[in-house]
């Protein structure tokens, strides 16, 4: 953990007015989760992997929307800095969502998401580098502050489900409120299933 993703007291409100470290926090979150997937069995396992879907799947789609856009137009070599960022989001949508189709319990389940968390934490190590580091230094406190509006804006419309082939801001337009709402449904056909079942 680095120091802008270690937590402070009274800390959580600046947090979430800093784009950079909302997104750090958020790959805290990411590792925590998949941890509690390995570590856990059965129905608590599953309610683990559903939360990382999901928080993998809005985090994503905020940073397709808001971060990736800065990046294109901001960096030195941002193009392929981005389209680096586009192809890891896409091969890591697509074991995501093979992973999705499987129960956990599936004696497949477990490699495959040590191969997902391999793929999403080297990911993760380069969008710090390559794109939350320039962001940090180019961006003043209201811009950070804007951009991290911006990305919670953008989860909350955002599918929580992985969608392969969607990894730019224009095609999260056009699918991501139908994406999410068509998500939320089934989250909550699955929800109200497993009370019942």
């Amino acid at each position: 953990m680095s120091d802008l993703d270690t937590p402070r007291a009274g800390d959580d409100l600046s947090r979430d007015d800093d784009v950079v470290a909302l997104l750090m926090r958020q790959h805290g979150d990411i590792r925590n989760l998949f941890d509690e997937v390995e570590a856990t069995t059965g129905d608590e396992r599953r309610d683990a992997f559903r939360r990382l879907v999901r928080l993998l799947a809005v985090h994503e789609t905020a940073e397709e929307e808001v971060v990736h856009p800065f990046a294109r137009r901001s960096l030195p070599g941002g193009e392929q800095v981005v389209e680096d960022r586009l192809a890891e989001e896409r091969a890591a949508k697509e074991t995501l969502s093979a992973l999705d189709d499987l129960d956990p319990d599936d004696s497949t389940f477990m490699p495959q998401l040590m191969k997902l968390r391999k793929d999403v934490q080297a990911h993760a190590r380069a969008e710090e580098r390559y794109e939350f580091t320039h962001i940090r230094r180019s961006g003043d406190s209201a811009a950070l502050a804007a951009m991290a509006k911006a990305v919670k804006a953008a989860e909350a419309m955002a599918p929580t489900r992985p969608h392969p082939g969607v990894e730019s801001g224009a095609a999260n337009m056009m699918l991501g409120p139908v994406a999410a709402l068509m998500d939320r449904t089934k989250d909550a056909v699955r929800k109200a299933m497993s009370k019942d079942g």
